[in-house]
């Protein structure tokens, strides 16, 4: 077995590891990131593309911004379709904020480039990682490369190795509370090579279940519909696909849609998961491995990066020498922010989707609140303000 050292063992290589070794590489401190997927699998990932204005701020001043802020789209506000109508909610007019839509493989490639040209560590494909010691003062992983057994010694170890990864289970079940809710559909999602419907996102609210139109950029378009769990997705053809988005978003909309074939086309179900607390000794967890929403805030990646913004503060100043009290209240500051956007995105849920136990009054509830968003700009303000973010 070889052994090595640094400061901060980083599991998972995604984007909450990739900027967490930003913030501690700017700081000077070294670190090391275990990913268990090669690279080019992590970059070919299709994932969510609406950043936060705070996280927007926290990438440029982390030195990333810069092709976000020539390629990426500004939007000013979001659609809500419903009753054959759509209304406005206007971001920008309401909270004096944005959103930026770039996709997470963007921020994941200009993440690798930043930490590459300063020589930053980053181990892929490895199998078998185990964080050992985290109640010690000498925590320590493992993992095996290649057949070959490798350890590395450090301070502190980050588990951002999302849901399925090893960074939670290595926390004794005794000290997690787990909260979840997991809902009865899924989302049929299909990325294409078309305009996008809208210059801004659209979600419908509609008898036949919910949709999203979304967007990577000017020619690649992002569509969701509301199916089934136990859906097959190679009963969905794309003209089929087509058709049911194209019944489910009022008229003036779909005679803009411009259709054509699928690129990539998925199922994913939906939950709301959250565990308490995001510490055990040294091992801290960000990101997925700590909290799952539903895509319909746009809340996940947003979360990750809010969450690595408090943890490498901590880290930083524990490593400096200065204070440990960053790391003391880490879980709870982050935690705070986490069930903010977890109601968010639960209400955004509830109020668009289709259930199958709620019956016709469950849909008159729907069909108010949604009346009550078009009349007050008061519920328009206080829904842009959590959708562009909340401070950091």
């Amino acid at each position: 077995m070889t052994t090595t050292r640094t400061r901060v063992a980083i599991i998972g290589g995604g984007p909450a590891g990739l900027l967490l070794a930003r913030h501690l590489q700017l700081a000077g401190h070294e670190t090391v990131i275990l990913e268990r997927q090669t690279r080019e699998y992590v970059m070919a990932r299709v994932r969510a593309g609406v950043l936060e204005w705070g996280t927007v701020e926290l990438l440029r001043s982390l030195g990333v911004g810069e092709r976000m802020d020539r390629e990426g789209f500004v939007h000013d506000g979001v659609g809500l379709a419903f009753s054959e109508r759509q209304i406005r909610v206007d971001f920008k007019g309401l909270v004096q904020r944005s959103v930026m839509v770039y996709g997470q493989t963007e921020v994941t490639k200009d993440l690798y480039a930043a930490l590459d040209a300063h020589g930053t560590v980053i181990i892929d494909e490895v199998d078998d990682v185990v964080p050992h010691d985290i109640a010690t003062n000498a925590p320590f992983v493992t993992y095996t490369k290649v057949g070959v057994q490798h350890r590395i010694d450090c301070d502190y170890i980050a588990g951002c190795d999302g849901y399925h990864g090893v960074s939670r289970a290595a926390i004794p079940s005794a000290v997690l509370h787990q909260y979840e809710r997991e809902y009865p559909f899924g989302w049929l999602g299909i990325l294409s090579e078309t305009p996008p419907v809208d210059h801004e996102l659209i979600y419908a609210h509609h008898e036949r279940g919910f949709a999203l139109c979304s967007m990577r950029h000017a020619t690649l378009s992002r569509y969701y519909v509301q199916c089934p769990l136990d859906d097959d997705v190679g009963d969905w053809s794309d003209d089929r696909f087509w058709d049911e988005l194209s019944q489910r978003l009022p008229e003036q909309v779909a005679a803009r849609l411009v259709t054509g074939p699928s690129i990539e086309k998925s199922i994913a179900p939906l939950r709301s998961f959250v565990v308490e607390p995001l510490r055990h000794g040294r091992l801290f967890l960000a990101g997925d491995a700590g909290h799952i929403v539903p895509p319909t805030g746009a809340k996940g990646l947003n979360l990750a990066m809010s969450d690595v913004h408090y943890l490498a503060r901590g880290l930083i100043d524990a490593l400096s020498g200065r204070s440990t009290t960053g790391l003391d209240e880490y879980s709870k500051v982050a935690l705070a922010r986490v069930w903010q956007a977890v109601r968010f995105s639960w209400w955004m849920t509830t109020l668009l989707h289709r259930f199958p136990d709620t019956g016709d009054f469950g849909v008159r509830i729907q069909e108010a609140e949604l009346a009550h968003l078009a009349r007050s700009e008061a519920a328009r303000a206080a829904m842009a303000e959590v959708y562009v973010g909340l401070p950091l």
